[in-house]
């Protein structure tokens, strides 16, 4: 089937499944791809994203400004914006995914049973991966990247906001493909911005997607999780907190929670409260909410909160509920660890949450007992980053508890298989 032949306008349902096809192949391929020839690939992908950075630019432009007149603003648009620095950091990502340890191939477990058979865990591909996301042209890199290290083909659906600047990287990364003698199918974006086209894939296009993984907003995740006719893996809000306990260090606190909040708000790993406990809140909490409401922060808090800063404002319960991805802060203070651990496990999404202490069994308690995917001890929760954890990016943080948790790369892009040695061993009758 001649995918060039067909208009996704017109012939949705079998331009999809072309797609499925061509990925289905494409992954075949890459099961089976030295680590070498990958490695190759990234770096010339990097290469051709950096070579294109005046088109991607001119690409973003169109996106930017049709979103401002649409009347989007605040962080959608911080997140779709693309600038020197960030596509200088997309191409870095690459080359640092292409340093990475090749997962595909590397052994979790070894054992001998007491019959002689040597049984191995080995690393391999997923498959074919279907990526929908919102907003993040950057995404189709790391998506992409990510995808291509673990041997992965995937699809892309970005979101219609970014479609000039998603076409523009992507073409940089067929480029790279091609260059590298890799099926440039391996890395494939739909073509079209018909919502449709996300039914097809969330249907499996004939069994040739293996895993879902959707990033964006409640609305996305809510239709992929009811969608979905294969595994999803799903990146969830960041309902962040972080949490002055009586024991913290007040100067790193208020580093910590300046940084947390306000570095850039319109990531999943910005803090959006702030906890703090009522044996240290008539000292500190006057300092700290200076700071923020100084740096441009909007602070809600609860009545005792309001009493000790004239800047905190009223924070209704379903604040304690929001995203808020601004520079909005809602504050509460707890009697003592014990509320601050319960107000989490009944506000939090399970994404990343904090404790600043000095206090070494408090830290280990909140270690312990939050339920969340990234679990911090004096530092903040912006850290919440594929990349800042060593995986070169990330293609989502995962908040549910099967397969991958967490920054998800390369790594977590595969499953296993068993491989079974033995010299003429037979089973008993």
């Amino acid at each position: 089937m001649q995918i060039a032949a067909l208009n996704p306008e017109t012939d949705l349902d079998r331009y999809m499944n072309a797609l499925g096809l061509k990925a289905r192949r494409a992954s075949d391929v890459l099961r089976l791809t030295p680590s070498d020839k990958k490695v190759v690939a990234l770096k010339l992908m990097a290469d051709y994203i950096r070579e294109s950075q005046a088109d991607i630019l001119a690409a973003n432009t169109l996106d930017m400004s049709k979103a401002k007149n649409k009347g989007i603003s605040g962080s959608f648009l911080d997140r779709l914006k693309l600038d020197a620095s960030r596509i200088k950091g997309m191409a870095t990502g690459l080359e640092e995914i292409a340093a990475l340890p090749d997962p595909v191939g590397s052994v979790d477990e070894q054992w001998t049973q007491p019959n002689g058979l040597q049984f191995s865990k080995v690393r391999v591909p997923i498959g074919v991966i279907g990526m929908i996301y919102e907003s993040r042209p950057n995404v189709t890199a790391d998506a992409g990247a990510l995808s291509l290290k673990s041997g992965n083909a995937c699809i892309l659906r970005g979101g219609s906001e970014g479609t000039n600047s998603n076409h523009a990287i992507h073409r940089a990364l067929m480029a790279g493909l091609g260059q590298a003698g890799l099926p440039i199918d391996a890395i494939q974006l739909i073509a079209t911005t018909d919502r449709a086209a996300v039914g097809h894939l969330l249907g499996g296009l004939n069994g040739a997607v293996d895993l879902i993984i959707p990033r964006g907003g409640k609305s996305l995740i809510a239709r992929v999780q009811s969608d979905a006719r294969v595994p999803v893996l799903a990146h969830l809000e960041g309902l962040c907190h972080t949490y002055i306990h009586a024991g913290a260090d007040i100067s790193k606190a208020e580093a910590i929670i300046l940084n947390a909040k306000l570095r850039r708000t319109g990531v999943c790993g910005s803090t959006e409260t702030m906890l703090i406990d009522n044996a240290i809140a008539k000292t500190a909490l006057p300092r700290l909410a200076a700071s923020l409401s100084g740096k441009g922060c909007e602070l809600r808090g609860d009545t005792a909160s309001q009493e000790l800063h004239s800047a905190i404002k009223p924070a209704a319960d379903n604040d304690f509920f929001t995203e808020h991805l601004a520079p909005i802060l809602n504050i509460r203070i707890v009697e003592n660890i014990d509320a601050a651990l319960e107000h989490i496990a009944h506000y939090g999404s399970g994404h990343t949450d904090s404790i600043v202490t000095e206090d070494k069994d408090a830290a280990e308690r909140f270690l312990r007992d939050v339920d969340s995917a990234i679990c911090m001890h004096n530092t903040s929760t912006q850290f919440a980053d594929g990349g800042q954890f060593g995986f070169g990016a990330e293609i989502g943080i995962a908040t549910g508890r099967l397969h991958a948790r967490g920054p998800v790369g390369a790594q977590h892009l595969t499953t296993y298989k068993y491989h079974v040695e033995g010299d003429g061993q037979v089973r008993p009758l």
